[in-house]
């Protein structure tokens, strides 16, 4: 249908101190004029109702306003009526969605995303809050404007806004079963295991350094990571369990599996650091796959050497394909989340790759990037709302502490 087709509509948008019962009174007096809903949405904020219907023109326009107006009125509201015609479509192409998360947020940031979606040839058709604490997280869904383009121009505005930003195009993907993958050491848990291993062998802050130069990509992995547990000979076993009762779990990580797993989501870690460590984290977490090197031990004590093939920067993407593939999770479907050089290859490999927390080389690389230390934020790029994981949480007994005031 061309424009000039389109059938005449009303849109009309009441606003007001919210009470029971407008929405129905409104459609009840619209059904008397025999129109057809043709788009309706309708938001709450503050106790403050704003509620859009979009119907047919009647035969009798001006008996409509004055129905519409009478009953609005009545229940202490305001109204507006527009003529018009067409449908409330967006465009079908470039559709994508934009979520924005900063703690805080302020207007600037998001009149200059704004902005930027505008330059870009985009419109907003559609804006929903997933979360006000303990972030702030928004999310915009778009059309007209590549998303490729969108996350390059947005990238810029989010580092000098210092805010996060993720761009995905819309697809039945968002809403299907994935498979998340997640490195382990400074990703699903603070710190890096091989430090903590090392300060009990008196080398802590050598090990630290080697550690960070791996992670930014300046020196070759495998030989970094062998030339550091060479460091660990000879320190007793038991020190493992020591590390393993000190390990904070990342805030939000432990929500993040339970929500997800809910919805049929698999999870699996792949790590540059030991087996002894992460198959006890895949348990405690209810994981479903592990992967990592593993520390060999002779007589009770640690020889300073791993047992078999390294985890490196081509496994970890191996064992992602790996996993997909043994779980029925196309590899589009996929998420991998890290932070580290190591962990490039398999946030390239995957559906979306998420830089949690990383060193610059791979923010730039990876799909989109989180900078704030809650990995359950990254359920809002999924298209779930705090309030939805806090009512699931709810409905199996677990307390949420009581969110700020707004």
């Amino acid at each position: 249908m061309s424009p000039h087709d389109a059938p005449d509509t009303l849109l009309i948008t009441v606003t007001g101190t919210d009470r029971p019962g407008v929405t129905s009174a409104v459609l009840e007096t619209l059904s008397l004029s025999g129109v057809s809903v043709v788009d309706v949405e309708q938001i709450l904020m503050r106790g403050r109702l704003v509620l859009g219907v979009l119907v047919t023109a009647p035969r009798d326009a001006k008996k409509l306003r004055k129905a519409v107006t009478e009953t609005v009125e009545a229940l202490g509201m305001s109204v507006d009526i527009e003529r018009g015609s067409g449908d409330n479509r967006s465009r079908s192409r470039d559709r994508a969605h934009v979520t924005i998360i900063g703690a805080p947020l302020k207007a600037s940031a998001m009149a200059a995303i704004a902005g930027r979606i505008a330059d870009c040839g985009g419109n907003i058709d559609r804006i929903e809050r997933m979360a006000r604490y303990p972030v702030t997280a928004i999310e915009l869904h778009t059309s007209g404007a590549a998303p490729d383009r969108l996350r390059t121009l947005l990238a810029v505005e989010a580092a000098r806004h210092g805010i996060d930003v993720a761009v995905q195009p819309a697809s039945l993907l968002r809403h299907g079963v994935r498979l998340i993958v997640m490195d382990v050491d400074s990703t699903l848990i603070q710190g890096e295991v091989i430090e903590m291993l090392a300060e009990h062998a008196g080398y802590g802050a050598e090990v630290a350094d080697v550690t960070e130069r791996a992670m930014r990509g300046e020196l070759d992995f495998e030989q970094s990571l062998r030339a550091r547990v060479k460091l660990l000979a000879g320190l007793d076993a038991s020190v493992i369990d020591q590390v393993y009762d000190a390990i904070v779990v990342n805030p939000g990580a432990r929500t993040m599996v339970r929500t997800l797993r809910r919805l049929g989501y698999r999870f699996a870690i792949v790590s540059g650091g030991f087996s002894q460590i992460t198959d006890r984290l895949a348990e405690d977490l209810g994981i479903h796959r592990a992967r990592a090197n593993t520390l060999e031990i002779v007589d009770g004590r640690l020889t300073g050497e791993v047992v078999g093939e390294v985890v490196d920067r081509a496994g970890k993407a191996r064992a992602l394909r790996e996993f997909a593939a043994d779980l029925g999770v196309p590899e589009a479907a996929t998420i991998a989340i890290g932070d580290g050089a190591n962990d490039l290859d398999m946030l390239d490999a995957a559906g979306l790759g998420i830089a949690y927390n990383a060193r610059p080389v791979v923010r730039e690389a990876a799909d989109t990037s989180l900078t704030v230390p809650y990995l359950d934020t990254i359920m809002y790029l999924l298209g779930i709302s705090r309030e939805e994981i806090e009512a699931a949480d709810a409905e199996a007994g677990i307390v949420t502490p009581a969110p700020p005031l707004a």
